[in-house]
């Protein structure tokens, strides 16, 4: 199993590399370093003065190692983010980690009780989809779950900003504040949007997982044996399908930390989704290649871990 963990860690190393050198080209093929210092002091600086923020924040330097081995962009990138050395905000000159730290708490308190409720919820509804298999409450369940899934989110996120929070004003707009009292009424329509737009994918999903599970002789022998159709859904088909709910819930969880891009951006929520959008909008590169690289590391050790949990839940999985 240890080298099987150092093969994966090694693969997932050279997939960090290729995402930073992706975004890399992919930055500086739409925005120059004269870009950069213009957003960050404004469209009428003067010639000397982006120059001279250019070189505070290490852009007069040749992007390509051909150009200059010595010392080019593309080398401090990856020196950078290898060492964690996060820098400053090429926006606001705040450190970046400083920035993370503050994310952090706003995002987590939105995306950990979404992603606990919706897969708590989903679960249930798709066990009771399945046990109703082929009758008029799977058929219903089926068209609701398509319906939900071919509504955009930005309609459930208009729709539910002028019905519940401006109409009915049961919760506010947009916003956030971390205080104790009033938290939970700035995240329950984020969260009740988050729900609806995901449920009926996840339904769809965990539905389908189930039904491969039923039509299996175990479950044709417990049911022979006289088990209970409660039971059977329970105590047999949820634990041998928990592999692939496995996979979705370990890679789900790097997510969980960098936030939600739409979610945030659309509530005003202070937390690291909003961070990414404002650094893509803003041409802040020194942020939004940390937001890239941390999304991606957790990404890589969801991966591992997701394989790890593979052996702990089935005993017929051996890592090689």
């Amino acid at each position: 199993m240890l080298a099987y963990v150092i093969r994966r860690l090694a693969y997932g190393v050279l997939v960090v590399f290729g995402v930073l050198f992706f975004l890399f080209v992919l930055f500086f093929w739409v925005a120059t370093p004269d870009d950069i210092a213009r957003r960050a002091l404004g469209e009428k600086a003067p010639p000397e003065a982006i120059e001279q923020w250019k070189v505070n924040h290490g852009y007069d330097r040749p992007l390509w190692p051909w150009e200059s081995f010595e010392d080019n962009m593309l080398f401090s990138h990856y020196r950078s983010m290898l060492t964690l050395d996060f820098g400053r905000s090429d926006a606001d000159d705040v450190p970046i980690m400083e920035k993370i730290v503050k994310g952090a708490g706003p995002s987590l308190a939105l995306t950990v009780p979404l992603f606990a409720m919706g897969l708590v919820v989903s679960v249930m509804l798709s066990l009771i989809v399945a046990v109703f298999r082929e009758t008029y409450v799977d058929r219903m369940g089926v068209v609701l779950c398509v319906f939900g899934m071919s509504v955009s989110i930005l309609l459930y996120i208009v729709g539910a900003q002028f019905l519940i929070a401006k109409l009915l004003r049961w919760f506010p707009i947009s916003g956030f504040d971390s205080s104790p009292e009033v938290v939970v009424r700035f995240l329950a329509l984020p969260i009740m949007v988050g729900l609806m737009s995901s449920i009926g994918s996840n339904v769809r999903f965990y539905r389908t997982v189930f039904l491969e599970e039923v039509h299996r002789d175990f479950v044709r022998t417990a049911r022979a044996k006289g088990c209970g159709e409660a039971r059977i859904m329970v105590r047999h088909v949820l634990r041998n399908a928990m592999i692939p709910i496995l996979t979705q819930i370990v890679i789900a969880i790097p997510f969980l930390f960098t936030g939600s891009l739409v979610l945030e951006s659309f509530f005003g929520i202070p937390g690291l989704g909003a961070l990414t959008v404002e650094a893509i909008q803003g041409n802040d590169f020194a942020t939004l290649r940390t937001m890239v690289f941390v999304g991606s590391v957790l990404f890589v050790v969801a991966q591992v871990l997701t394989d790890l949990s593979y052996s702990l839940v089935d005993p017929r999985v051996r890592l090689e």
